[in-house]
């Protein structure tokens, strides 16, 4: 893989910024795609009158719209972000199929792999929509897969694992993944070191049911909410309890999908991150009102699977991935996230400092929707991983999580004239770009009582040694009924330790 000298080494870095995905388009690694590609139509008309032989709605179509999805949508999200991608799945000789094909290739991916046989068909979903709502969506597939095409796709699998950085399994059910194809990619992962950490590639597996791939180790699984309810027999329940009850199944969910770490996708609930050594991280969706996006969760698969490629820690790959989710979100149709679209999502962070009384009043339109605000406050000049840790945390005990910055001359006034190490608008940008923070503010008072009194947050969160009455806070956040919560201690010492090692020079404390 390449190296990134002008950014650092990708392993090292916590934190979301505009240059990041252009870093990890760099390492351009190679992705193999085994999965149930697809074509997804977007047909969209005009909705006046009813059909005379029954009371149904008649369509005049104004647009038609034909683009990869499933698999496919997965294998153009990786290409969109850089990576070299080949894809390995089943089509039939039909139109779908040509058409399909020839989109893949013209973005640039290897469709070697991608087999074709005159008994199959071409999986597609037509949806029909009219005035931004779909009516209906019409699917067609295979009822069954040849025997001789899953034969061939699995000595094709064996051939194409060879030379890949990682291999992602889009596993939709359809039956292209079964047994023989499994074995075929067992197989290939055995001759490439399986169980190797040199020589494997990155497994990645986004099943309807990873319960089937368990042998196979995967380094990562994704399940969503029903995959997930559906492998625990049980019913999930909504919200913050949903999260916490994924938490209590962490054991259950690695031991039934074999992997070494989970990630649960709740779609508004943003992600949970599952290992065995206990270690989780949480991810936040930002709402969407389109009402026909599709797709997201290729996009996020495709990005976190870039992301772990390229050397990025799981749990930044993590925040990139739901960035990148939230991009396509807000388009509509299947569509898929580039490395530019990412930049600019990112960027967008760096100026979103608000100003107190703009602030104010996004607040209220929130509390109007009966949720409750969380604020937080610090200098937040070097961020580590307990600052991302705190911050999730904070972001648990309500529904928006406001983080207020001291001003520069508020860091130097406590830290000295040697702080900050960024300034407050860089500051800004790297906290709002955590998926946790919905606001990001900057006061320059001696403490954040009169932002406080200003904003009046049901909850008041602090990190560190303290109590509330050891808080200057405190006074304000009472005088309106609020509440004061203390939260994991985030050593001063820990950025003071990172300063001193970035002016000195010294690399990453090592660890055993």
């Amino acid at each position: 893989m390449n190296t990134l000298p002008e950014a650092g080494d990708l392993s090292q870095q916590r934190a979301l910024a505009e240059w990041l995905p252009g870093r990890l388009a760099a390492e351009n690694p190679a992705i193999l795609v085994i999965g149930d590609v697809m074509l997804d139509g977007w047909w969209s008309g005009s909705i006046e009158r009813l059909c005379r032989e029954a009371p149904a709605p008649v369509v005049d179509l104004q647009s038609r719209q034909s683009v990869p999805g499933g698999a496919a949508n997965t294998a153009m999200n990786l290409a969109a972000l850089g990576a070299r991608v080949s894809v390995a799945g089943i089509i039939g000789t039909d139109d779908a199929g040509v058409d399909l094909r020839n989109q893949l290739v013209a973005a640039g991916i290897d469709v070697t792999y991608l087999l074709d046989h005159p008994d199959m068909v071409t999986t597609t979903k037509i949806r029909i929509s009219s005035g931004g709502q779909v009516m209906l969506r019409i699917d067609d597939a295979a009822k069954s897969v040849p025997a001789e095409a899953l034969a061939e796709l699995a000595a094709s699998v064996r051939a194409a694992v060879e030379h890949q950085d990682s291999v992602l399994v889009c596993d939709y059910g359809t039956g292209v993944l079964a047994s023989p194809v499994r074995r075929g990619l067992d197989e290939a992962l055995a001759g490439r070191g399986r169980g190797d950490a040199e020589g494997r590639p990155l497994l990645v597996v986004d099943s309807h049911d990873p319960r089937p791939w368990a042998p196979l180790r995967p380094d990562l699984v994704t399940p969503n909410a029903m995959e997930t309810a559906r492998m625990l027999q049980a019913r999930l329940p909504e919200g913050q309890d949903r999260v916490a009850e994924v938490g209590r199944q962490s054991d259950a969910l690695l031991q039934a999908t074999g992997a070494r770490a989970v990630v649960v996708t709740l779609d508004r609930d943003g992600t949970v991150l599952l290992r065995p050594d206990g270690v989780t991280h949480r991810t936040w969706a930002r709402p969407a009102a389109e009402k026909q996006a599709s797709g997201a969760g290729d996009t996020f698969v495709a990005a976190l699977t870039l992301a772990r490629s390229a050397g990025l820690p799981l749990t930044a790959s993590l925040d990139l991935a739901q960035s990148a989710a939230d991009v396509v979100v807000h388009q509509p149709g299947t569509s898929v996230c580039s490395t530019a679209q990412l930049s600019r999502y990112l960027k967008a962070f760096a100026d979103t400092a608000l100003g107190a009384d703009e602030l104010e009043r996004q607040l209220e339109l929130h509390r109007a929707e009966g949720q409750r605000i969380v604020l937080t406050n610090g200098c937040f000049d070097v961020l580590h991983s307990g600052h991302t840790r705190y911050l999730n945390q904070a972001k648990q005990l309500g529904d928006i999580l406001v983080v207020a910055l001291n001003s520069d001359g508020s860091v130097r006034r406590l830290k000295g004239t040697g702080r900050p190490i960024n300034a407050v608008a860089d500051r800004a940008a790297v906290v709002a770009a955590l998926s946790c923070v919905d606001y990001v503010t900057v006061f320059d008072t001696p403490t954040a009582a009169p932002l406080i009194r200003q904003l009046r947050p049901e909850v008041y969160a602090k990190g560190g040694d303290y109590t509330p009455e050891m808080l200057a806070e405190t006074p304000a956040v009472e005088e309106y009924g609020g509440r004061v919560a203390i939260l994991d201690y985030v050593a001063e010492r820990s950025t003071t330790a990172v300063v001193n090692r970035i002016r000195e020079g010294e690399g990453a404390v090592q660890t055993n």
